[in-house]
C-alpha cells in the first residue's frame, strides 16, 4: 500500500515537476490548442444537421429530426455511383502515379552532384505549389481551351477536333492528373528528400566496396532505408482518398463534364451553398469523414502487421 501511495505520490510530482519546469511551452501551446478545439472540435456538434431537415431560421434544436432519410436519399439517388467512381478514380491516380513520381523525383534529386543545379531544380519545382490555385486552373484552362497550347499540339500529334478539352468529359482525370503532379511534385518530394539525407553515407560505402553501382545503392540502401516515410506518406494517402482537390476540381468544371469530374466534395457544395440543401450535404459530408477514418484505421492496421510500421 506504500509503494502504491508513494508511485502516486511521484506521478503528482512528477506532473506538477513537469508543468512548472515547462511552463512557457504549455503556455504557447494554448492558442493551437484553443484553434484546434473552436475551429476543429465545436464544429462536430454541426453533425446532428445530417439527421434533421436543418432550417437555419429554427436553428439546429428546432428543425424537424428525419433520422437517416438524407443518407438513405444519397445512397439510392441516381448519383451516387457516378459521384464514388469519380472521386475514388481520380483519388486512385494520385496515388498511383503521383505518389510514387514523387518520390522518384527525390531520388533523382539526391543523385545530382553538382549542389547548384540540385538547387535551381529544387527552386524551379517548387514554385507551382505556392502559385495560387485560380492562377493555376486559369493556366489550365488557357492552355486546354479551344486554341490553347495543349489543345494545339494534341490536335496535331493525334488528330484530335481542336475544341476546349474541358468540355469533353473524356480528358477531365488526365487534365487533373497532370496539372496535379505539376503543381504539387516539388513540394511533395520534400519529406522524402529530408529521409534520403539521413540515409547513413556509410551503408553506401559499404554497398559500393560490394560491387554495388549507383541504381544498385538506390535499390537496395536508399530505397530500404525511407520505406518507413514512404509507409507512413502512403497511410496518410490512403485516409485522404475520398478527400480529392475539392478548390481546383470546382474551378476547372463544367456541367458539361459532371459525368467525370463531379466527386463527392464538389457534389457536397453544389447542393449545401447553391440550393441550401443543409441536412443534406451534413449527411453526405459526414459519409465521407467516416469512410476517410476507416481507410486510414485500415491501411494503418494492415502495414502495422504486414510492414512493421504505423502511425498509431
Amino acid at each position: 500500500m506504500r509503494g502504491g501511495k508513494g508511485k502516486r505520490k511521484a506521478g503528482k510530482s512528477s506532473w506538477k515537476h513537469d508543468l512548472l519546469m515547462n511552463k512557457w511551452l504549455y503556455l504557447i501551446a494554448i492558442p493551437i490548442i484553443l484553434w484546434f478545439l473552436v475551429f476543429h472540435y465545436a464544429p462536430m456538434f454541426g453533425m446532428v444537421m445530417a439527421f434533421e431537415d436543418f432550417k437555419p431560421q429554427r436553428g439546429i434544436f428546432d428543425s424537424q429530426w428525419v433520422g437517416l432519410k438524407h443518407f438513405v436519399d444519397f445512397f439510392t439517388g441516381p448519383n451516387f455511383l457516378m459521384l464514388l467512381r469519380n472521386t475514388l478514380v481520380i483519388s486512385l491516380l494520385g496515388l498511383v502515379i503521383a505518389f510514387p513520381l514523387s518520390i522518384v523525383f527525390a531520388l533523382l534529386l539526391n543523385e545530382i552532384k553538382c549542389l547548384k543545379f540540385k538547387k535551381i531544380v529544387q527552386t524551379i519545382s517548387y514554385m507551382p505549389y505556392f502559385v495560387s490555385i485560380v492562377i493555376i486552373c486559369g493556366l489550365v484552362k488557357e492552355f486546354c481551351s479551344s486554341t490553347g497550347f495543349v489543345t494545339s499540339i494534341m490536335a496535331k500529334l493525334f488528330g484530335i477536333e481542336q475544341v476546349s478539352m474541358l468540355t469533353n468529359p473524356n480528358y477531365f482525370w488526365a487534365i487533373n492528373l497532370l496539372s496535379d503532379i505539376w503543381q504539387n511534385l516539388g513540394y511533395s518530394s520534400i519529406i522524402f528528400v529530408a529521409a534520403i539525407t539521413s540515409v547513413s553515407s556509410e551503408l553506401h560505402e559499404a554497398a559500393a566496396i560490394d560491387g554495388a553501382g549507383r541504381l544498385g545503392r538506390v535499390w537496395h540502401v536508399t530505397i530500404p532505408c525511407i520505406m518507413p516515410t514512404i509507409v507512413t506518406m502512403l497511410i496518410l494517402k490512403c485516409g485522404t482518398l475520398l478527400n480529392v482537390g475539392f478548390e481546383k476540381i470546382l474551378l476547372l468544371y463544367n456541367p458539361s463534364i459532371y459525368s467525370t469530374a463531379d466527386v463527392i466534395s464538389t457534389h457536397v457544395q453544389r447542393l449545401g451553398i447553391e440550393q441550401a440543401q443543409y441536412g443534406y450535404s451534413a449527411a453526405v459530408g459526414l459519409f465521407n469523414s467516416v469512410v476517410g477514418t476507416l481507410l486510414l484505421l485500415l491501411s494503418n492496421y494492415f502495414s502495422k502487421r504486414y510492414a512493421d510500421t504505423s502511425i498509431l
